[in-house]
């Protein structure tokens, strides 16, 4: 029996401007393909077979439709070499932390969507059953919400690390200024009853990205029919912290809990999928 492919988005992480540090104004966004490497090992122990993404970021120039693009094009790829890898292309997840969070969530509302669909293997499909979300953002233009009065003001700057994100490096503008591209950004705008199922978790102490992210698109999710559950992790911070040095961040993303609860979904929206 061929096996599930779970493409696992290579954790990112994304540290912008605060009150504690806008002077240096430090902003950093990148996707780290070899990460979480002790999650990778517990999900393929389970039985699916895992492929992690490398994905461009601004730190590469790139805007957020090229990591879309990326992503959509991993899945085509392993679909196309289905046989050789023997692996099940019915039943495909896709699962992201921050950054990756959010482009999980973008690859699962625009099942379907062509215009993401660009590079080779254009003949395979690169719609996704299942996504996994933790801590990634839903709403770029509140991504903010639950923070301090300071740390919004910085997102309502121009060039600001999530405008340049979605409108291009040197645009000069913030992205109130340009609600039409903010929007095509978000994945709660593109939320359709036709979306798979989601399980999306976020941590209440998270200093990166606003907890209400996650809230946000399961209650789009549901409102539109779809099945999405959503866990809030009591004292855990954003995850990807462990990156910057941040050890403690990452703990309460690795329990056997977390993990098992990631892996039950999984099992029960990919197994004994038909090919």
């Amino acid at each position: 029996m061929r096996k599930t492919i779970l493409t696992l988005l290579g954790a990112a992480v994304l540290v912008t401007a605060t009150v504690q540090f806008a002077d240096a104004a430090q902003k950093v966004v990148t996707a780290v393909k070899e990460g979480a490497l002790d999650l990778r090992s517990y999900v393929a122990d389970a039985g699916f077979v895992v492929a992690s993404i490398q994905y461009r970021t601004i730190m590469n120039g790139a805007v957020y439709t090229d990591g879309i693009a990326d992503v959509k094009a991993a899945i085509r790829f392993l679909r196309a070499h289905a046989t050789a890898y023997g692996i099940d292309p019915t039943a495909v997840a896709v699962w992201g932390q921050s950054a990756g969070g959010y482009l999980a969530s973008m690859v699962g509302t625009t099942n379907g969507a062509v215009e993401f669909d660009v590079g080779d293997h254009l003949d395979q499909s690169s719609n996704v059953q299942a996504v996994v979300d933790e801590f990634g953002a839903s709403d770029l233009t509140r991504i903010a919400a639950d923070f301090d009065a300071d740390t919004q003001a910085y997102y309502k700057t121009p060039d600001n690390f999530v405008a340049t994100y979605v409108l291009g490096p040197g645009s000069g503008k913030a992205l109130a200024d340009d609600p039409g591209a903010a929007g095509k950004s978000n994945p709660i705008s593109h939320v359709d009853s036709s979306d798979p199922p989601f399980l999306l978790e976020h941590g209440n102490r998270d200093t990166i990205i606003s907890p209400s992210q996650t809230l946000l698109l399961h209650t789009a999710l549901r409102a539109a029919g779809v099945d999405s559950t959503r866990y809030l992790l009591a004292g855990a911070n954003h995850g990807d912290l462990v990156f910057l040095g941040d050890v403690a961040a990452g703990l309460p993303w690795t329990t056997r809990e977390v993990l098992d609860r990631a892996v039950a979904f999984l099992s029960s929206h990919l197994a004994g999928r038909s090919g």
